[in-house]
């Protein structure tokens, strides 16, 4: 059942433009006649023109307007100057109304090319329909791409062009919820080495649960990949390291490693370098992001804990792939836990619980109910020690030093981290990344 209707009238040809109120009018009737539901959201989709002129447009379409009844307090006519400004509008204002089966009504030759927008700024979790608008028009005045034959895909000058203007908008959006912000270990040498948490501040991602700062996309989310990488291209900015060298785990909440310059695993939730200004990343939303330094070899690493990875020992597969690879020493290899969900916080079924307690008895808290406590952070800590990992070269500030501000946690601070316990399956993500300086 569709949700909402978008009306395309952004490329109309000159002859047209003028006689948009009857256009639109007549378009709007037939969506309140045949909609299968009493009052679907309609959004019109025109092109701004100069300010007298978009000021005369909307006082001659408010009029003729008023008399949709159902759609009065339904109907958004968004102007603006390029189509990807146009589109991200309305997909704000569907995500407000939680909105996500929407039918598209727009020109026969804008079809191919609205479809690479859509692509580009939302994700599987809308569903989209097309239906052509009815309106005679002569096609050598749409200045639009040519139209595809069937399977055929759009040139590629013009699929660089829509990419490149829908990265010039995202990056002209202001930051939201306050300044980007970095989380720092001391415990981490800064002359040799570039590393920080991410906290959920100075990004463009706007839905509540993903405000602002997210830097994962997913089919199941809401932020399509152009706004992670608009938010993580502000991250590198403010961080000082080169995105073309950014690498990030690709999670499994397994406990494979990927050895940079080695064949890279399909999946891996550990990953290792010695290459100078290589950036390597970890997320976290209740997982704990884990960075490794060696600042004797000058190798580190980043790893993925949530409590499937801690049961199978990922932080210390990434240590003794650091110990393989590089040659590094157990005793110089400083490690620190970022913002993750605490033992305050978090529960899991009696018999993944049965685990952790197998593990040591305290990673569990009331261990006879049917949803105990878990410290997924004492049990890496536990686990690195009893493989050779000092324990004063850990930092976890829940049992350390607690005004180091690292080891946060993530459901109990919603002002600054995303948490999937917490915020369901739309939630954000931070990451823990590290890199050698050059």
């Amino acid at each position: 059942m569709v949700e909402a209707v978008l009306v395309d009238l952004f490329s109309l040809p000159a002859n047209l433009q003028n006689n948009t109120q009857g256009l639109l009018c007549n378009t709007v009737e037939t969506i309140e006649k045949c909609s299968s539901i009493p009052a679907p959201f309609v959004y019109v989709m025109c092109c701004q023109r100069q300010r007298s002129e978009r000021d005369g447009e909307k006082e001659s379409l408010l009029p003729a307007l008023s008399g949709f009844q159902s759609l009065k307090k339904r109907l958004e006519v968004v102007h603006a100057p390029n189509t990807a400004a146009a589109l991200y509008t309305i997909k704000q204002s569907l995500d407000e109304k939680d909105l996500s089966i929407i039918k598209v009504i727009l020109p026969t030759l804008r079809k191919d090319l609205m479809k690479v927008y859509i692509d580009h700024l939302f994700t599987a979790v809308y569903q989209f329909e097309f239906e052509d608008l009815q309106v005679a028009y002569d096609c050598e005045n749409l200045k639009i791409a040519e139209p595809q034959s069937e399977g055929q895909t759009l040139p590629v000058q013009h699929m660089a062009l829509i990419q490149s203007e829908i990265q010039m908008y995202l990056e002209s959006l202001p930051s939201l919820k306050g300044e980007l912000t970095i989380l720092t270990s001391s415990l981490i040498p800064d002359d040799i080495f570039l590393h920080g948490f991410t906290t959920r501040a100075g990004g463009i991602s706007y839905i509540p649960t993903l405000s602002s700062c997210n830097l994962f996309s997913s089919s199941k989310r809401r932020d399509p990949p152009v706004v992670v990488k608009e938010n993580l291209r502000r991250l590198a900015n403010a961080a000082g390291f080169n995105l073309e060298t950014f690498h990030r785990v690709k999670v499994d909440h397994a406990n494979a490693v990927c050895v940079m310059g080695k064949t890279e695993p399909d999946t891996y939730d550990g990953i290792v370098t010695n290459q100078k200004g290589v950036t390597i990343a970890a997320p976290g939303a209740d997982c704990i992001p884990v960075l490794f330094a060696d600042p004797v070899r000058k190798a580190c690493g980043a790893a993925h804990s949530g409590w499937k990875g801690t049961l199978l020992g990922v932080s210390m597969a990434t240590v003794n792939a650091m110990v393989s690879a590089y040659g590094c020493n157990l005793k110089d290899i400083l490690v620190v836990l970022g913002p993750s969900v605490g033992p305050c916080c978090y529960k899991l079924p009696h018999e993944s619980a049965t685990e952790f307690h197998r593990i040591d008895s305290k990673c569990v808290r009331l261990f006879n109910s049917a949803n105990p406590y878990i410290d997924i952070r004492r049990a890496t800590r536990i686990l690195l020690e009893r493989g050779g990992i000092l324990p004063e070269n850990i930092q976890d500030d829940s049992v350390t030093d607690q005004n180091q501000n690292i080891t946060f946690c993530t459901a109990c601070h919603p002002d600054k981290f995303y948490s999937h316990f917490r915020d369901g399956t739309n939630f954000g993500t931070q990451i823990g990344f590290i890199s050698i300086k050059d």
